[in-house]
Formats: C-alpha cells, structure tokens, sequence
C-alpha cells in the first residue's frame, strides 16, 4: 500500500515508536504525585513538555497536552472567548477552518456570541484586507486562522493576520495542526494548537498553548488536580512519544520538505497533462510542502478513492458526503471551485517517488474507466 494520506496522520516515526516503549516502563507513574516513581514520571513530561515549547515558539508553563488537535482547537477558542466576554463576544474566523473551529464557533453563537466569517480567494486564502477591517470592529474578542489548509495545503497569511490583531488588541488563536514540525511556526499567537499524529507522534495529544498575558479561562469544570487548563491524568508515554517525534521531524524538515515538495511539483504538473478535464485546487507556490489537492469533472470522489484503494493508494477526498449531511467540504465551496471527484494527496516522511510514478501512471487509466461506466466518453 502506498499511504498518500500524511494530513489526516503521519505514520508514527520511528524514535517516538522507540521513546514510546521506553517511556512505558518509567514513565506509566501518576506525575502528580511525589514518590519515585511519580517524580520519574514528572521529569520525562516536563522535559517533554520543554522540547515541545521550544519548537512552537513558547515557554514551559505555556503549554499543556489535551486528549487530540480538536480539544485543543475547542478549549482554546471557547476559553479565549470566556476570558476576553468583557471586551466582546464576536469571534473573526477564516472560510476554510477546520471543522473544529467551525464547530466551535457554532457553540459560541449558540451561547449568544456573533461570528463573522472571512471569505477567502479562489486558491484558498484569506482576504488579508477583510481580515485586517474584521478584527478592528469594536467588541472583537478572537481571531482564528490556520497555518496552512488542511484540505488544499493552501498557507494562510498568518503574519500579516497577526500584524492585524496586534493593531486591534485583539488575541489570534493559531491551528497549527498542518505545519508544526515541518515549516518554522510564525512567531506572534496569543494562543496555539496542534496535533502530536500529524507530526509522527501517538495520536491522543493534543497541544494547547496559551501566551502569557492572554485572558483565557477553561470553559471545563475545575479539575482537583492543581490549577491547570486541562484536567485529568496526562499519558506520559505518549507525550514522550510526540517530543520524540517533533525533534525528530525538526531535524529532518530542511532535506525531507523539500524533497516532498517536488514530488507534489510532479503531481501538480503531470495530473492535468495526462488526466483530461481535471482541475488542480489550492496555491501553487504558497503552500505546504506535503499536500496537494485536484478534482476530476464527470466522477465521484468515492468511486475514484475506492478503485485507488483497489490499486493500493490510500488517499483521502475533501469532498466525501456523509451519509448524515450529503454536502460536499465545506472548504471547497467557500473557495468556489471544482467538489466532485475530489482527491487529496498528502505524502508522508520517507514515502519513495517510485510511488509517486506508479500513481501517476495508474489515475489517467482509472479516471478513465469511472467516466465510461458513468455514460462519459
């Protein structure tokens, strides 16, 4: 199988595979407590906790481990919303957040907040300069935007949006979920999330980092266990593996991100070539190095993901329907371009470009047979 899908989860990497079964047998005590082997246990998550803090940009007692990326998105945005209600209750989001954030802010406006939602261009970017007049409206209490898309690999202009929420006083909570351990995170949030399996850490942590100086307040019940903004038992071993496993991708991003750009070079350059009627989404230069995203006319995203899966590629679709909903992604329509037959290719650490030529060769064939069978010639 060739796995295509590194933006829904890398594969976990082999030092925090290592540090995960090493952590298990000293790390497994209650941290909280003071005897040995609980001691034991608080040095390998503060030091954790320290490594983490250094790559994202903040300090130690900033930064705490939730349950995944989307608690951390939750308690992040609702708990800078309850700290900052004095100042206001309107939320500025992007059109292209993650449904996280989406989710959230639909908690906010039923809560009686007002949301105001940023379009964004046709490659997926917000419009810099509604964002700029957006935050700057009285009773602003948050912005959110995205390091990059998660859908399209589409970067978002995160230091001009932190330029404009300095210029307001208005806070910026970063997701970072795309980008942590593979591009430089932009220095300015006033809070930050991320997610430890997107980067080749365990899934189960999550990263909620909150500035100093930043009104935030949990929207949780108190927890017992000391004043902290996530309550509960941290998993140690895990958190171990997914500072591990940020070290490590830090260390390779340079030679590794670069290489898979290219890779996602070809794949943007060679689909439309050699697979009619085919639309390329997302920005071509501005973007992240591992994902890339394109829509076929005339064929159904499942179909076209099923008979990869049959040729074993594992790719995702941004535009796959539920059976609750039957919409297509919400990112896709906000960016007005192509949703059916949709697919994402997101490349992993190490993926070989012999695998990328087998695609490349396979998708015109495949295309091809889904378009006869549906009447399309």
């Amino acid at each position: 199988m060739a796995y295509f899908d590194a933006a829904s989860t890398e594969p976990l990497h082999p030092q925090a595979r290592q540090a995960l079964i090493a952590a298990l047998d000293v790390g497994w005590s209650d941290p909280a407590r003071l005897y040995g082997t609980a001691r034991r246990a608080r040095l390998l998550l503060d030091q954790a906790r320290a490594e983490i803090a250094e790559v994202l940009g903040a300090r130690p007692d900033e930064v705490s481990f939730t349950t995944s990326g989307t608690q951390a998105v939750h308690l992040g945005l609702l708990g800078a919303l309850q700290g900052r209600r004095r100042a206001g209750r309107r939320l500025v989001t992007g059109a292209v957040e993650h449904s996280s954030v989406l989710h959230a802010a639909g908690t906010h406006e039923r809560d009686g907040g007002a949301v105001h939602t940023v379009g964004v261009s046709r490659t997926g970017a917000v419009d810099l300069a509604e964002f700029e007049e957006a935050v700057s409206v009285p009773g602003t209490a948050l912005a959110c935007l995205q390091t990059a898309n998660h859908e399209v690999g589409t970067l978002q202009p995160v230091a001009g949006a932190i330029d404009a929420c300095r210029k307001a006083g208005v806070p910026l909570m970063v997701d970072a979920a795309q980008t942590a351990g593979r591009l430089a995170v932009p220095a300015g949030w006033s809070v930050l999330t991320a997610s430890a399996h997107k980067w080749g850490g365990p899934a189960g942590v999550g990263v909620l980092a909150v500035r100093k100086g930043t009104r935030w307040r949990s929207p949780l019940p108190e927890d017992e266990r000391e004043a902290r903004r996530v309550p509960g038992f941290e998993n140690v071993p895990a958190v171990v593996a997914a500072a591990a496993a940020l070290r490590a991708m830090v260390s390779e991003a340079n030679s590794e991100m670069a290489r898979l750009s290219m890779l996602i070079d070809r794949l943007r350059t060679t689909i439309p070539a050699v697979v009619p009627d085919v639309e390329v989404i997302g920005d071509p230069v501005e973007r992240a190095p591992h994902i890339m995203t394109f829509s076929c006319l005339y064929v159904e995203g499942e179909a076209l993901l099923t008979a990869l899966d049959a040729l074993g590629f594992a790719v995702s679709s941004g535009s796959s329907c539920t059976a609750s909903t039957l919409r297509p992604s919400h990112v896709l329509e906000a960016m007005g371009v192509l949703t059916h037959g949709n697919v994402r290719i997101s490349l992993p650490r190490g993926v070989a470009a012999a695998e990328v030529d087998r695609f490349l060769a396979v998708l015109p064939d495949v295309v091809r047979r889904i378009r006869e069978d549906a009447g399309v010639r």
